[in-house]
């Protein structure tokens, strides 16, 4: 059994639920760990029975309930030494026992879940994506990316579902009120990712197997869930696929997913 559920995805906040038989995780906590909770208990888990949360990278909107939920609920947390430096309000909260540390591109097994970390090119101090494994299945996991590298899919190939980033529309963007700046920063090598890039990606993907994927992490601003998803099946057509060759799905911001099975 490997089953993926996403309870929180958007600028707003990410929080991203894994089991296995024997196993289960978290990648990231970026909403409060009363929402965390809240999103649990609609797909019928206890909070409690969190093995581990994996952090991808220190930005607010992936840890600000980290250190409340660690701490209430005595779970490791586990970050790459770069994030945790840089993360020093949310570590306060939490148990030394409970702070394990990573180095990207390690690989590692929290019960039966085998876990690579990969870098991804991000704002942050050492931002990163997660492939986990399970028997011959693999799930990926990968936001906040500014821009698709061969590195990137070299990580992402083979698997069998994929969380993808589709944050914006470059058009949306483009006439929305953020400040020049700040859509520079979004639209920059170490930004976010567009729908059409995110569509090419999946497009590539589909070669080595790729079954199902759902878009995350949507800017509440510059995106809507019908355009990122339609983006991407224009891509997938474009390039000869049908839309029935994949099972998409967008990432919804405030509530928990449907539960997939891979």
């Amino acid at each position: 059994m490997l089953n993926f559920c996403s309870l929180y995805s958007g600028s707003s906040g990410n929080s991203l639920f894994i089991e296995t038989e024997n196993t289960k995780l978290l990648i990231d906590a970026g909403v409060s760990s009363k929402k965390i909770e809240e999103a649990l208990h609609q797909i019928n888990v206890e909070p409690s029975s969190i093995n581990a949360i994996l952090v991808t990278h220190e930005h607010s909107d992936h840890i600000q309930g980290l250190g409340t939920f660690s701490k209430k609920f005595d779970i490791p947390i586990y970050a790459n030494q770069e994030t945790i430096d840089n993360m020093p309000t949310q570590i306060s909260k939490i148990s030394e026992k409970n702070i394990k540390k990573f180095k990207v591109s390690d690989k590692f097994y929290i019960g039966d879940i085998n876990i690579n970390s990969f870098s991804i090119p991000h704002d942050a101090a050492n931002p990163c994506g997660f492939n986990i494994f399970k028997d011959d299945k693999k799930i990926s996991i990968a936001t906040d990316i500014g821009h698709i590298d061969n590195k990137i899919i070299n990580n992402l190939d083979e698997s069998s579902f994929i969380l993808l980033e589709a944050n914006y529309d470059q058009e949306v963007l483009r006439y929305s009120h953020y400040p020049y700046n700040l859509k520079t920063r979004i639209a920059g090598p170490n930004g976010h990712l567009p729908n059409n890039e995110a569509g090419k990606a999946i497009s590539f993907l589909l070669k080595s197997g790729l079954k199902t994927a759902m878009l995350g992490h949507l800017s509440k601003e510059n995106n809507f869930p019908e355009l990122a998803y339609k983006t991407v099946v224009e891509e997938l057509i474009s390039e000869n696929y049908l839309e029935s060759s994949l099972s998409l799905s967008v990432a919804d911001r405030d509530k928990p997913s449907k539960i997939i099975k891979i």
